[in-house]
């Protein structure tokens, strides 16, 4: 084989493989790497000047990439566990590639890595709120009256109460948020629904999963908490409204308290003038209203 067919062979095969950059997005976390004589970089602006130029020189040779968060707490315990010299390069490495399975991350898309860092951490919170909430769930045990997982029958239940809200909402792409305010942490998921043209809603599985595990955390515990829900439509106001949790259901709220929680300033407690083309309004009948069954744990 010809030498230059060799290296056409290599290229192509460069665009085959996708990689993985664990990414240090602040400044704290580059300090904290700056300890090990092997991290070269003594700026971490031009360490994200670099990340970038790398990032566009592979997308611009057809490779994918991962960009992932890069812990340095995590890397350290990571090292410790499997009795690993932290301070070697193919050991971070080793450390990234298993980010690309377990820790949060997202595809460099060719955003600049200022708009991109924003929503890594973001996609980071997530899987934390995700990750926290499941384990309260799984902590509550069993039923003393009926033995029935508590946790599980919270999620279906959750899981029901999504679908319906969904159904029942106006056409357009829907925000949804759900805040839990009963646990040792304020507790915050999102849920986008966008409409497609068959008529059903399109719902990123990973968001989904993390929004109803929050919810059902909240009926779990009857901790104080909420739901809200923005539709939007073309050629038609936005429409805003919710539920308060109560019990391990979800009880509407009207109009005014609609209006209420979206024009008082959350820390100061003065009015904040209302958007214009937005409808405050009471939500849909979910069919049970939003009721729990008759059986209560």
């Amino acid at each position: 084989m010809a030498h230059s067919d060799r290296r056409t062979m290599r290229r192509v095969l460069h665009r085959e493989i996708a990689g993985t950059i664990g990414l240090l997005t602040d400044e704290h976390d580059f300090r904290a790497m700056r300890r090990y004589r092997s991290f070269t970089f003594d700026d971490h602006a031009a360490y994200l000047r670099q990340v970038e130029d790398l990032l566009r020189t592979r997308a611009r040779q057809g490779s994918h990439t991962t960009v992932a968060l890069f812990d340095p707490e995590e890397y350290a315990a990571y090292c410790a566990d499997r009795n690993l010299d932290p301070d070697v390069p193919a050991h971070r490495t080793r450390f990234t590639a298993q980010l690309a399975t377990t820790g949060p991350t997202i595809p460099y898309d060719g955003r600049p890595l200022a708009d991109l860092v924003p929503a890594l951490v973001d996609e980071a919170v997530r899987q934390a709120t995700w990750e926290y909430a499941a384990t309260l769930l799984s902590r509550l045990g069993a039923c003393a009256t009926c033995g029935e997982d508590i946790g599980r029958a919270a999620f279906a239940r959750a899981s029901d109460l999504v679908v319906r809200i969904l159904d029942t909402a106006p056409p357009g792409n829907r925000h949804l948020v759900c805040s839990v305010t009963g646990t040792p942490e304020t507790l915050l998921a999102v849920l986008h629904g966008d409409d497609e043209t068959d008529g059903t809603t399109r719902l990123d599985e990973a968001e989904a999963l993390e929004f109803t595990t929050v919810l059902a955390l909240g009926l779990a515990t009857r901790g104080p908490g909420g739901l809200v829900m923005r539709t939007c439509a073309p050629g038609s106001p936005d429409r805003i409204y919710g539920w308060r949790m109560r019990g391990d259901g979800l009880e509407p709220l009207t109009a005014g308290e609609v209006f209420d929680a979206y024009c008082t300033d959350a820390e100061s407690g003065d009015l904040i003038s209302p958007e214009s083309g937005v409808d405050y309004c009471a939500p849909p009948d979910l069919g049970q209203d939003g009721s729990p069954p008759e059986h209560h744990h």
